[in-house]
């Protein structure tokens, strides 16, 4: 898991995250069996649908849900993503970071591991930040 790049992106800018405990504890949320509120895991849900970008074309699903669904590649030359609204994503990333700082003790997350979550989150906040204020989607995928 050290050579996991997810990149979050949008006509108003973007970012590629670097940590591989933001992948494992943020997008990968769900695997961790936590029992979750419904509308906390519609959360975990988004984030869980990120597709990786050099995936086979089977293994893509085409889910989809209320501010966001995954974008098949249209070409040769394209990827999968997930494709959201600004808000939607920041909602769904805002509840994950709640539902895993409740439960780190358990997981055993490093205050590095923290420090780099929350670093991490930043950067991306301020990509949805200006991809809001520009009134267009973000888009996001993963290569590992």
């Amino acid at each position: 898991l050290d050579l996991i790049h997810v990149n979050v992106a949008s006509p108003a800018g973007a970012y590629t995250v670097g940590s591989a405990s933001f992948f494992r504890y943020i997008l990968r949320l769900r695997e961790l069996g936590l029992p979750l509120s419904l509308a906390d895991q519609e959360a975990v849900d988004v984030l869980a649908a990120v597709p990786h970008a050099l995936g086979a074309e089977e293994e893509v699903s085409f889910l989809s849900g209320p501010g966001w669904r995954v974008v098949p590649a249209q070409g040769e030359l394209d990827w999968p993503v997930l494709e959201a609204t600004p808000e939607r994503l920041r909602s769904a990333l805002e509840r994950a970071r709640s539902i895993l700082w409740t439960h780190a003790a358990r997981f055993r997350v490093t205050a590095r591991e923290i420090a780099s979550i929350e670093q991490e989150l930043e950067e991306v906040y301020g990509v949805l930040m200006r991809a809001a204020a520009a009134g267009v989607a973000v888009n996001v995928s993963y290569v590992a």
